[in-house]
């Protein structure tokens, strides 16, 4: 019996793209939704579904970003791509042979997409898939837009005991999940934002601030190394810091190269 991932922001379009799937291939049951691109990966990477569905744009990491990690994380997962894009970017789908999905979802392209899945998970595993995915990637290039119009958040308030904090967020070191505040880590200390950590994803500027664990986003200026230990896991060294970072093991191919 085939699994799923569903990995969209939206909840509505997210319960409707479920909808859908279950009309039109009910032997197909869904492991897991996902609201954004970090929950996202290490969800698909814990399951090794047969397919995910992954919205273009979300917070934290866009779905391209994920798909590009599972050729690591779950390299027999068959993607498909939903995008609200222009016909600019469905001709760079058309041509990358990836499969996609365009909002609002016509049942009929369900079908045909349906079809094509079927046939690719008798096939097996395509070993020019990678190879595709990069030239998608370039195509569309690296400036995708998250699921926010925004501009990236540039001053933070935060609690230290009693104490009301405007901190900039340049001068976090990193972000990290704790129940329902997140700490803020300053090279003077830690506060607390009454955010959670997901929110966060939304308004930071992803060109300095990436995901790497679930529950931890670091300022990628404040990172003096990245290690890989011997359980694939990475430890980052801050500059301003004692700590240390852990990074998922299906994060750190987000670092490759970098």
């Amino acid at each position: 019996m085939p699994k799923c991932v569903i990995a969209e922001d939206e909840e509505l379009f997210r319960k409707a793209l479920a909808g859908l799937l279950h009309d039109a291939w009910p032997e197909l049951s869904i492991a897991a939704e996902c609201e954004d691109g970090g929950s996202a990966l290490e969800t698909i990477a814990a399951e090794q579904p047969d397919v995910a569905f992954l919205d273009i744009r979300m917070p934290g990491l866009t779905g391209l970003e994920v798909a590009s990690a599972l050729a690591e994380a779950s390299p027999a997962t068959q993607i498909v791509f939903v995008t609200a894009y222009d016909q600019y970017a469905i001709d760079a789908f058309e041509k990358g042979a990836i499969d996609y999905l365009l909002k609002p979802i016509v049942p009929e392209r369900l079908t045909a997409s349906i079809a094509r899945l079927k046939s690719r998970l008798q096939a097996g595993p395509d070993p020019n898939a990678v190879a595709m995915l990069a030239a998608l990637t370039k195509q569309l290039g690296t400036g995708l837009p998250r699921s926010t119009a925004a501009l990236p958040l540039v001053w933070i308030t935060a609690t230290t005991g009693k104490e009301t904090r405007l901190i900039q967020v340049e001068d976090v070191v990193y972000f990290q999940s704790d129940n329902k505040y997140t700490v803020v880590m300053t090279a003077e200390g830690e506060s607390l934002l009454r955010k959670p950590l997901r929110e966060l994803l939304d308004v930071l500027d992803p060109t300095h601030f990436k995901q790497i664990h679930r529950a931890t986003i670091v300022n990628m200026k404040a990172i003096a190394s990245i290690t890989r230990d011997e359980l694939g896991k990475g430890v980052v060294k801050l500059k301003n810091r004692p700590e240390t970072l852990t990074v998922s093991q299906t994060f750190m191919s987000l670092f490759r190269g970098m």
